[in-house]
């Protein structure tokens, strides 16, 4: 990922954070036939390995994890993100020499894929990724909570997905390379937008 030093994010931490925070992203592979791709809700588990390692699951119907992987597999998680008109910076006013552009958040992780069916660690996979998704619900849902049978046959129909994270990049984009009059006008014009979306990116410029 090309990342200028004025958006680069290199905590770990923060990365973990940023993943957590968005939790699909889009699994690729290089593959013989070409680059294949599924939006997949992944999980980390920090514990494993130096940089982690994530987490997800895929029908068993989808051919990706048929595929030869060539190299290693990325995961690409995006957060928020906004166009950027030039109207909204102050120096275009100034000497008009401005063009659009487009705030966004990125971590993209890659490594070694593993694809597996066993039934156990799939349990354990499924299971994992379900309580981190209700644990804000005041009753949450969990696998034990369908038939055992029901579950055992849903279980032969995904296959699980392991990559130990060996590369970890981040990038936020959020108008840093602007002066601060510039920065101003995008928050300002965003935060008047209509989308919710825009509002969030508005509150992530620093000023």
């Amino acid at each position: 990922m090309y990342t200028p030093p004025a958006f680069a994010v290199e905590d770990a931490v923060e990365l973990y954070a940023m993943m957590r925070q968005y939790r699909l992203a889009n699994f690729v592979t290089a593959t013989p036939d070409g680059p294949m791709a599924t939006s997949l809700p992944m999980f980390i588990d920090e514990t494993e390995e130096e940089k982690g390692v994530l987490y997800a699951h895929l029908a068993r119907l989808n051919p990706q994890w048929q595929a030869d992987v060539i190299g290693h597999g990325l995961a690409v998680f995006m957060g928020p993100d906004a166009y950027v008109t030039p109207s909204w910076y102050a120096s275009k006013v100034e000497h008009g020499k401005v063009v659009p552009t487009w705030n966004y958040t990125a971590v993209h992780a890659s490594g070694p894929v593993e694809f597996f069916a066993d039934a156990e660690r799939l349990l354990e996979v499924v299971s994992r990724l379900t309580a981190i998704h209700e644990a804000s619900r005041p009753l949450p849902w969990a696998v034990t909570d369908a038939p055992e049978a029901y579950i055992k046959a849903e279980l032969r129909s995904i296959v699980g997905i392991r990559m130990p994270i060996v590369s970890l990049q981040g990038k936020r984009k959020m108008s840093q390379n602007r002066h601060e009059a510039d920065r101003n006008g995008v928050m300002q014009g965003l935060g008047d937008s209509l989308s919710h979306t825009d509002q969030i990116v508005s509150d992530m410029i620093l000023i």
